[in-house]
């Protein structure tokens, strides 16, 4: 006996039949490769190397991104290279999530593109140096090591994977916590900007 099964796909209760492959096993695929596929994908990261706190973050941001749109952006991750640094440096990325409704910074020139091939577009602020709120800084990801001081250094990520998302008028900033403050890092994020049709808050 053949079954059909049958998913809704988006939160206005639409239906659509579930897909298989040629042996008919049903096609499973990460929700990140379609939002590519469908051009909702997006970094941008600064072009400066910043230099690192030695102390908890707290008003003042590496980097700020601003959701500038009407659309829910889902962070994929946050990343942090070391362009100087000394024999042996540790350091480690720090993220804050701004609520909904904080001033938008100012959109610094930076290195923007598209996971998709896509000409980078303007969706979504990104500011260098942004003075922001102290709503809460927590540690992601895993810190990094610079065996020597040979420039540049290592690369640090935090694969946040869709645990942080960043509605409409809100925003998330990144910092780097370092031993010293030779560290010095160009910071950024991937990110998608996906339709509230597709994927709503609460």
């Amino acid at each position: 006996m053949q079954t059909k099964m049958r998913v809704i796909k988006d939160v206005a209760g639409v239906e659509v039949d579930v897909r298989g492959t040629e042996d008919g096993i049903p096609a499973n695929i990460p929700i990140q490769r379609i939002w590519t596929a469908r051009g909702y994908g997006w970094m941008a990261m600064a072009t400066v190397a910043v230099a690192s706190l030695i102390v908890r973050p707290t008003t003042v941001a590496i980097a700020t991104l601003y959701n500038n749109t009407a659309k829910n952006f889902v962070i994929e991750r946050a990343f942090a290279h070391n362009l100087v640094s000394i024999a042996n440096g540790q350091f480690g990325i720090w993220l804050c999530v701004h609520p909904a409704g904080m001033t938008a910074p100012t959109n610094d020139v930076a290195i923007r593109n598209s996971p998709s091939g896509l000409v980078a577009g303007t969706e979504g602020i990104f500011d260098n140096g942004a003075t922001v709120g102290e709503d809460g800084w927590f540690p992601w990801g895993e810190n990094s090591t610079s065996v020597t001081a040979t420039m540049p250094g290592s690369l640090a990520q935090a694969l946040v994977e869709g645990k942080i998302i960043v509605p409409p008028t809100a925003g998330i900033s990144i910092s780097v916590v370092a031993q010293t403050a030779v560290v010095t890092t160009c910071c950024g994020f991937h990110w998608f900007s996906v339709p509230v049709s597709e994927f709503a808050v609460g």
